[in-house]
């Protein structure tokens, strides 16, 4: 078994304008190319796409899953007995799990927080349980997945800069006990794992700062940015990843986690982002809400009953080609489970062209110029 050591993430080029840069990490279920939106596989499962569809239609480099809710379901002891989550959903590529902790803040009714870790309730049969930074990092060597994270407090943003700062301070000794437990500890499956501290803070940009000053230090292969959209504004977003731009350090890859619009990936790739997750293109598809190179499509309005187009002239994948707008809107309207699985392909087909365009736009010196032209475009309502 390969001993437990970061993947190696090499930067290719950066934006003489912005911030944006492109890049590529390397872990043992393959590459990863930056920028890079990571479908959201919470339960094992992207929801009505599967995985050869990920990987054909949709070509996704790696996706997301959860350890809060694969550690209630299906169980530690089942994925272990499976060989872990890669070959429990038959999914050959990257895999990047959230600690469960902003899961645990936002659907436990019932919590306990202190030091030692959080004990909450079940928000499917009202079980406790009880999560430490150690067993979090124990739950994701038993799920395998390949880039793990540790657990952070997640507060809402309305919180007091005092709040704040207790909060982080917090969330950076359970970083500390994360990076021990880690280092104690080996991979199950025969491929390396990493592990990526969170920046917390709130709306703070002190606090922010000192979140990603102290767990810079603890010189991890990547850092994720938690507690953003999830209340505040877009400019408020905006200007904490600027500040945690200017800290976490230019050679290892940045992580925004549970973001977002096409509008904010855009705005934060030029801020130095590099990994995005979101379950906006699926949930959205779910609900009749398409994202094309022409801009946002509402399907289930009127205009669209007899508009025999191509579902999104501009991609060239399976669902935007093959299908028409009016038969998507029939789908929808009927309520026929085909439809999720078409409009998720979409959907998750767009977020991929869409950073694929920015990372080639890097990569040749315009992006600048690219984000001028295709931000309005895709965030137009039709």
């Amino acid at each position: 078994m390969p001993a437990a050591a970061p993947f190696r993430f090499d930067l290719l080029a950066e934006d003489a304008e912005t911030r944006a840069r492109a890049g590529v990490f390397h872990t043992d279920h393959g590459p990863v190319e930056t920028p890079r939106f990571m479908p959201v596989g919470t339960l094992g499962s992207v929801k009505a796409v599967s995985p050869r569809a990920l990987k054909e239609d949709v070509r996704a480099q790696i996706i997301l899953g959860n350890t809060y809710h694969l550690y209630l379901r299906p169980g530690r002891e089942v994925l272990r007995s499976a060989g872990g989550l890669h070959r429990f959903m038959a999914w050959n590529g990257p895999i990047l799990t959230d600690s469960g902790g902003f899961q645990v803040f936002s659907l436990a009714e019932l919590r306990t927080l202190n030091e030692e870790g959080v004990r909450f309730q079940s928000h499917l049969d009202g079980s406790t349980h009880t999560f430490t930074p150690e067993s979090v990092i124990d739950t994701q060597r038993d799920i395998g997945s390949d880039v793990m994270m540790v657990l952070d407090e997640c507060p809402p943003a309305d919180v007091s800069e005092t709040y704040a700062r207790t909060s982080n301070a917090m969330t950076v000794r359970w970083a500390e006990r994360c990076v021990r437990r880690f280092h104690e500890t080996e991979p199950r499956y025969g491929h390396r794992q990493a592990l990526f501290p969170i920046v917390q803070g709130a709306v703070y940009p002190a606090v922010r700062r000192e979140s990603a000053e102290a767990l810079a230090a603890l010189d991890m292969p990547g850092y994720a940015i938690g507690g953003l959209s999830v209340g505040e504004a877009a400019e408020t977003m905006y200007e904490i990843v600027e500040v945690c731009d200017g800290v976490l350090p230019r050679t290892k890859p940045r992580y925004l986690m549970g973001v977002g619009t096409p509008a904010n990936l855009i705005e934060n790739v030029a801020r130095g982002i590099d990994l995005f997750d979101c379950v906006m293109p699926t949930r959205n598809a779910r609900n009749g809400m398409l994202f094309t190179t022409e801009g946002i499509v509402n399907i289930k309005n009127a205009k669209w009953k007899t508009c025999w187009e191509p579902v999104d002239p501009g991609l060239d994948h399976y669902a935007a080609q093959t299908f028409t707008k009016g038969y998507l809107r029939h789908l929808t309207l009927a309520n026929e489970p085909l439809f999720m699985e078409i409009a998720s392909l979409q959907n998750l087909a767009f977020y991929r062209w869409l950073v694929d365009a920015m990372r080639a736009a890097i990569l040749d010196g315009r992006f600048a110029a690219w984000r001028r032209e295709w931000l309005p475009r895709v965030s137009q309502r039709l």
